[in-house]
């Protein structure tokens, strides 16, 4: 079992807007909501795969119960604690104006307190113990400790249990106090952890960077791997780093050799670009795209 955790869920919303009128009304002619949040995007996409997958949360409101009823409406294991408020919202904007098109806007969505949290950490402890593989992928509530992912990456450390961690801030900073087994970042969030170098990232075993067309570092002792596809068209790319990183769980869980973990990384974000659902994909295109991803291997001097 995987056991996946979204710190911080939301309603991805695809929202159309003919242009923008500063001081003045505007209003929207069509919105489409999906689950979201980073996490959630992961435990989809694993899903849709076939993974047996266990997602754990912070759910607050009627907006949290939507997001949890389309989780297992997907056929995936909800869990977690509720928080007081509502579980934000993420507007995506389409528009023919290229300046406002893909603007986002991002919900600051419930606070989390202590007590909260200590009960979050309880039922994870139990959880950890059956999973194979933990993937942490997201931001977290206001108010979050700044240990709060550092805390659970110790459970899974103390369990023998692998973990992926996608996120950043001061809980990354804290995090990789523990042993990680693989990080994806982005290049811009590579940049705000002020350009680590491969090796003073002792505490992660392999670093998955990804730079958007132009595909995926896959960082390890071993060297770098590079992964790459051409898509003929893209419908979306919200949601495909999230997709990337449920691609790398996935080739982890099946105990494939790195090549293998670039390949389906980049298959299953390549995969979400073609689907015009938020975050989600299609197991037909991942195993079509597979045979075509684009493998390099750089080793490192002797």
């Amino acid at each position: 079992m995987i056991l996946v955790v979204c710190p911080n869920p939301s309603i991805d919303t695809y929202a159309q807007l003919e242009c923008l009128k500063f001081g003045e009304p505007n209003r929207l002619t069509n919105i489409q909501e999906f689950p979201g949040g980073k996490g959630v995007h992961v435990a989809l996409a694993l899903q849709e795969m076939g993974s047996k997958v266990s997602l754990l949360g912070f759910w607050a409101g009627p907006n949290g119960e939507w997001v949890k009823s389309q989780c297992r409406d997907h056929g995936i294991d909800v869990g977690g604690i509720s928080l007081s408020g509502n579980t934000r919202k993420c507007y995506t904007i389409q528009s023919a104006d290229k300046r406002l098109d893909h603007t986002e806007l991002l919900e600051p969505g419930p606070q989390m307190d202590i007590q909260s949290f200590e009960s979050f950490k309880k039922l994870f402890a139990k959880r950890v113990k059956q999973a194979q593989l933990v993937i942490i992928s997201g931001s977290w509530p206001m108010d979050s400790a700044e240990i709060s992912c550092q805390e659970l990456v110790k459970l899974c450390n103390q369990n023998q249990v692998d973990v992926i961690l996608d996120c950043t801030g001061v809980q990354l900073q804290n995090a990789l106090q523990e042993n990680i087994t693989a990080l994806h970042l982005n290049e811009i969030e590579y940049k705000e952890t002020n350009n680590m170098m491969p090796n003073e990232l002792k505490s992660v075993s392999m670093l998955a960077l990804t730079k958007g067309k132009d595909g995926l570092n896959l960082i390890s002792n071993e060297g770098i791997i590079e992964g790459k596809v051409v898509l003929s068209k893209v419908i979306s790319t919200v949601g495909s780093g999230d997709c990337l990183t449920a691609g790398l769980g996935f080739s982890l869980i099946h105990n494939k050799a790195l090549q293998d973990h670039a390949r389906y990384a980049v298959a299953f974000g390549a995969a979400n670009c073609l689907r015009a659902e938020l975050g989600m994909l299609y197991r037909e295109d991942v195993e079509r795209l597979l045979p075509i991803i684009e493998i390099k291997e750089k080793k490192y001097a002797q």
